[in-house]
């Protein structure tokens, strides 16, 4: 089965294509999980059975559309199973459920495969089986396309039931438009396609009827029918709102009198209005109930959708606005004395007032970027799913905070990572159903995953109620793979770094959970180059949580500038906890590791001069910028601290200059351009150094660390310093 070769080239508008199938498949994947209580029962939910049968109809135009043939065969089969199902012509058996979740991973794999130009994955098995599905009840399986003469229908026409609807509104009172829209890439420039239409079209009435057409020439146009109250507006009118010169023509709209040509889209019965032929003796499926037949999801009037990649430029001008109000504050500081008071003061209003007005414009460009993450959650219960009947695992996955808010570029890139994350739980983590029973557990297990907003942070959580990890059997697996492993194994940091090398796996041979020796180290390194971090809390016999935290924002973000050896360096607000100012003289040297008492516990300390080679300034007291929490946290000693700005993060892309602990570089009002600290990365790389043999020694009975104060972060910069 492969796409038709002699379908027309319609690349300029794909990226449309696959938006709306990615809208439809969310559609369908909750949908299909939402049927499986329902499984063996004689009445099912007709509204779950029509919002999934209108997302595979959907589906199957959009891929007639762009000559995706594997994707609209593999829909048509679904949504004619779906037929029988909402006819009452069979019963939601076990089998069938199986094969409507296999079919919508399937559609999802052969869209990928479309887009990223990849192997086409072979659907010829799924749709075998759904051809015996349908042939065990008694219907003729589907024919593999559509003929293009169906046979009669009785009763009135399609066309002829547009036109009585439309005669209707018009005798109320209304006005009917024809309105033709061809896409370009030079309407596509302008922000016009084929939802900004019909966003407008809603705008001005009510939008009766829509599908796809092909023109002369191979073209695609695409056809509304709408209605507008009362005399007004006129075709002048709605002509300048939808501007009319980027393909579109608006006429009044005269109802088909006579059978006309059906263009190949529609003769296929493939355009998302169009009706569906059946083979001779099977039931043609039913009409979507919906309104217009190109798409059964219409955009909301006041939604408007806007490529990622503009939102990339708007940010990135949003981030020359603020590099420019940085030299501003800059030049301020400057002037200081060689103007009046009254002159500064009013600059000095002006600059406070710029930065506000910046920040609400950065906020509010975050706010457009950002996406729940319930369509993230939605696909590991896919997994779940699939790998506790693999395994013979009963599992139950409970979803919390769903409608957190995050990035849409952090989304993408989290899928891969939470997936590792979520097999391993169900492999590796999870206990079998005797396993539990015998250890006294339920025979169910469960699998959390949360999400949540920390501030300025995402929390992420997957977490497990399994077997937990034995820290002393993946101390022996290391040593056996020839990986260095720490003395203690009460330290989940130095258990995770374990965890984490390349090429360390628990398993012996690798099976379809735990993979070939790759995973936690993708997880991590996914996680690090977003800017967040990667944490892990287990007790054996209990359970296993791994918590990955995540800023809102990565291309402009809080900094404290610090001052090391003469140079100047940013560190990311979000990744310091506190800051706290001591004596040289206050600093504990134990086994060549320099520690500090914090809080009734011993604080590692790393001096961020030396990890990068430079001179010690000598002085009486040092700022130590605490990142990390409980066992894993650590102090990063710097001689200074300058100040708190809103900086531009400039990612260093360029693997000559990349270097361990540097996350990308920014500038400062006053040209010079400063390196921004990899929080992670430096303190993965002082604990490999200094706890590497490290014995436990409890330093409670240590001397009171001659900590002076709790420094806020300056206050002339008007931000809290300790961070929770």
């Amino acid at each position: 089965m492969t796409s038709d070769p002699g379908t027309p080239n319609f690349d300029h508008f794909l990226d449309d294509f696959y938006v709306e199938c990615d809208e439809h498949l969310s559609v369908a994947r909750r949908t299909v999980l939402a049927l499986e209580p329902l499984v063996g029962r004689e009445q099912i939910d007709r509204e779950l059975l029509d919002t999934l049968f209108r997302s595979f109809h959907s589906i199957k135009g959009l891929s007639a559309m762009v000559g995706l043939g594997e994707s609209e065969q593999l829909a048509h089969r679904l949504e004619s199973y779906l037929g029988l199902l909402r006819k009452g012509h069979a019963q939601l058996g076990a089998e069938g459920l199986e094969v409507l979740i296999a079919g919508v991973v399937a559609l999802e794999q052969v869209i990928a495969a479309k887009r990223d130009r990849g192997p086409m994955p072979d659907v010829e098995s799924l749709v075998g089986r759904l051809d015996e599905l349908a042939r065990s009840t008694g219907e003729s399986a589907p024919a593999s396309v559509p003929p293009p003469q169906a046979a009669p229908r009785s009763g009135p026409s399609p066309e002829a039931k547009l036109a009585a609807q439309i005669a209707a509104k018009v005798a109320a009172g209304g006005r009917a438009w024809s309105v033709d829209f061809s896409p370009s890439p030079e309407a596509a420039e302008r922000g016009m396609n084929v939802n900004s239409v019909r966003a407008k079209l809603l705008e001005f009435g009510t939008l009766e009827h829509s599908e796809p057409r092909i023109a002369a020439g191979g073209r695609v146009t695409f056809h509304f029918v709408f209605v507008t109250p009362g005399d007004e507006p006129s075709q002048p009118a709605i002509e300048a709102s939808l501007a009319a010169d980027a393909g579109l023509t608006v006429a009044p709209y005269v109802p088909k009198t006579v059978a006309e040509p059906v263009s190949p889209v529609a003769a296929q019965g493939s355009g998302p209005g169009a009706p569906t032929s059946a083979a001779p003796g099977a039931s043609p499926p039913e009409a979507p109930q919906a309104r217009g037949g190109m798409s059964t999801h219409l955009v909301p009037a006041n939604v408007v959708r806007v490529d990622l990649g503009r939102l990339d430029e708007l940010m990135r001008m949003v981030g020359e606005l603020v590099l420019s109000r940085g030299r501003l504050e800059e030049t301020l500081r400057r002037l200081n004395g060689s103007v009046s008071s009254v002159v500064r003061r009013s600059l000095d209003e002006i600059n406070l007032g710029i930065e506000r007005q910046l920040r609400d414009l950065r906020e509010g460009v975050m706010r457009i970027r950002m996406v729940p993450v319930q369509e993230v959650f939605a696909r590991m219960q896919f997994v779940v799913r699939d790998m506790a009947r693999e395994q013979a695992k009963q599992v139950a996955l409970r979803l919390r905070g769903e409608e957190t808010q995050i990035d849409k570029f952090v989304v993408e890139r989290m899928m891969d990572p939470l997936l590792h994350l979520v097999r391993n739980a169900v492999g590796h983590g999870l206990e079998t159903t005797a396993e539990r029973l015998a250890a006294g557990k339920p025979a169910e297990a469960r699998i959390d995953l949360r999400a949540a907003t920390v501030g300025d942070t995402v929390v992420m959580e997957v977490e497990d109620d399994g077997r937990g990890i034995d820290a002393s059997k993946v101390m022996s697996r290391a040593g056996a793979l020839g990986i260095a492993s720490l003395r203690s194994t009460n330290d989940p940091a130095a258990l995770l770094e374990v965890l984490c090398t390349p090429g360390f796996s628990t398993r012996e041979e690798a099976d379809r959970a735990s993979g070939r020796g790759v995973g936690m180290d993708v997880v991590r390194r996914a996680v690090e180059e977003l800017g967040g971090s990667l944490a892990l809390q287990t007790e054996v016999g209990r359970g296993t949580r791994f918590v990955i935290r995540l800023p809102l924002t990565l291309a402009i973000t809080d900094a404290l500038i610090v001052e090391v050896g003469g140079h100047r360096y940013a560190v990311p607000q979000i990744a310091v906890r506190e800051i706290v100012e001591i004596e040289s003289k206050g600093i504990t040297t134990l086994e060549n590791n320099e520690l500090l008492t914090y809080h009734g516990g011993a604080l590692p300390l790393v001096r961020v001069g030396r990890l990068f080679g430079l001179a010690n300034r000598p002085t009486a007291t040092h700022h130590v910028l605490v990142v990390g929490e409980g066992s894993e946290a650590l102090g990063l000693v710097v001689d200074r601290m300058l100040g708190l700005r809103e900086v531009v993060v400039r990612p260093l892309t360029d693997k000559l200059v990349q270097v361990p602990g540097i996350s990308g570089a920014t500038e400062l009002g006053d040209g010079e351009v400063v390196l921004i600290l990899d929080v992670a990365n430096l303190k993965r790389g002082a604990r490999n150094r200094s706890l590497r043999g490290r014995l436990d020694s409890p330093l409670a009975a240590e001397p009171a660390s001659p900590i002076r104060t709790a420094s806020p972060i300056p206050s002339a910069v008007g931000k809290p310093g300790v961070r929770p």
